[in-house]
């Protein structure tokens, strides 16, 4: 009863952070600073983990931006973008034929990156879905997608879905747009063995942050093989 009554007071003072920024932001301009977390840790006198929590979830609803080395600022107006596809979409688009094989679908307790994209507590459960994702038949990709459990009950009790985004469309949460962190590296051996590539081979790792409005629904991290792979990125211009 202890740790849940903490964990509920815990997730009072986020929200209570949160609406506070909220409430300054509404009367800024875009580019004027945000409060510091120092100065917010003062103010409510909690963790900073829990300052942390509510600025980023107000970075996630687009409201605040991080600049590295300067700090958090009121965020100018995002571009629309066209929303996110899922991997069968993909991979249609691309001429090529989808497959995917579940190897493992379990449900675990958010670690601290994990929790924090998904806008939950540490600790919390969430369904994990790691699949090895083919094209024409060809290794393309393993993934790793993260889901909070409270928007999905009973999601494992099931047969699996044959896609995600369809099983969230279903529930009123088809991703309307997402966030990507892309970057290099090479195969681990385990890696290597389910994409069919000889271990140290490049590889492109994706972590992604998926959104239906405002409400953070998956979290995945995807390891694509560099040799098959090529990104497409829709870039706007400015006069």
């Amino acid at each position: 009863m202890d740790d849940v009554l903490t964990s509920r007071g815990r997730e009072l003072k986020h929200v209570q952070v949160r609406e506070y920024v909220r409430s300054l932001v509404d009367g800024l301009q875009p580019g004027d600073p945000a409060p510091s977390e120092r100065e917010l840790v003062t103010r409510f006198g909690v963790a900073r983990m829990t300052v942390r929590q509510a600025m980023d979830a107000l970075v996630g609803e687009g409201l605040l931006e991080r600049m590295p080395g300067k700090g958090t600022f009121v965020a100018r107006p995002r571009r629309r973008a066209d929303r996110p596809l899922s991997y069968s979409e993909e991979m249609h688009r691309r001429g090529l034929q989808p497959e995917s094989q579940t190897l493992l679908s379990r449900l675990e307790q958010a670690g601290p990156g994990v929790a924090r994209a998904l806008g939950i507590t540490e600790g919390d459960a969430v369904l994990h879905w790691r699949r090895l994702r083919r094209a024409d038949g060809a290794p393309m990709c393993i993934q790793d997608a993260y889901l909070n459990e409270v928007l999905l009950p009973g999601f494992l009790e099931k047969h699996m879905p044959t896609g995600l985004f369809d099983a969230l469309a279903r529930r009123g949460l088809r991703p309307t747009w997402a966030e990507d962190s892309v970057n290099a590296d090479v195969a681990s051996e385990a890696e290597a063995e389910l994409l069919e590539v000889d271990p140290g081979a490049s590889v492109l790792r994706v972590a992604r942050r998926s959104l239906s409005g405002d409400v953070a629904v998956e979290v995945s991290r995807t390891v694509y093989r560099a040799d098959r792979y090529t990104m497409w990125l829709q870039v706007g211009c400015e006069d």
